[in-house]
């Protein structure tokens, strides 16, 4: 499945981007990413993705069959990265996890979509049987919106998360069953 990669993309505007796995070789380009990013937006990360040490441990230590990342690539710069992390064992290991950043640029364009139709392929190929999503209702309504448009079903968990700075959000958890 892994040797499909690289491909191009065309998306709805008529942008080309190169999508392909998350190699070494990516990781000053997506620590410059995630630095494009609006500071709102990456205070949010799961991760600290203003970390270049994070990004450089990533980079060495990439294992395909428990995280597969793939980027977006717009000639020299990562446009977006989306990853779907997998569970070795114990009751989740037939489920795959999906979380991404994409430009501001290029939202509402088709990208977010390709890239989770890329990975719905190669859950089914792989034997998964759900893929998951776990979002910000009220700054993410966009993503909750192509997952729903994809075929994921959610719902609204009132209070479920916080920001850094203690703000109360509400969590919307989206599944797709295989």
């Amino acid at each position: 499945m892994y040797s499909r990669y690289p491909q191009e993309a065309v998306l709805r505007d008529g942008r080309r981007v190169l999508i392909e796995p998350f190699r070494e070789h990516h990781a000053d380009a997506l620590f410059a990413f995630f630095q494009r990013l609006p500071e709102g937006t990456r205070r949010l990360a799961w991760d600290r993705i203003d970390s270049r040490a994070l990004v450089e441990s990533w980079a060495q230590n990439i294992d395909y069959a428990r995280a597969f990342p793939l980027l977006a690539i717009d000639g020299k710069n990562i446009v977006a990265d989306e990853t779907v992390d997998r569970h070795d064992g114990g009751p989740l290991r037939p489920a795959g996890s999906v979380q991404g950043w994409r430009d501001e640029e290029y939202r509402g364009i088709g990208l977010g979509s390709l890239l989770v139709n890329h990975f719905i392929d190669m859950a089914r190929v792989n034997g998964l049987r759900h893929l998951s999503c776990m979002l910000l209702s009220d700054v993410e309504d966009d993503a909750i919106a192509v997952l729903s448009d994809l075929g994921f079903r959610s719902f609204e968990i009132p209070g479920y998360g916080t920001d850094e700075d203690g703000g109360v959000h509400a969590m919307t958890p989206v599944g797709l069953e295989l």
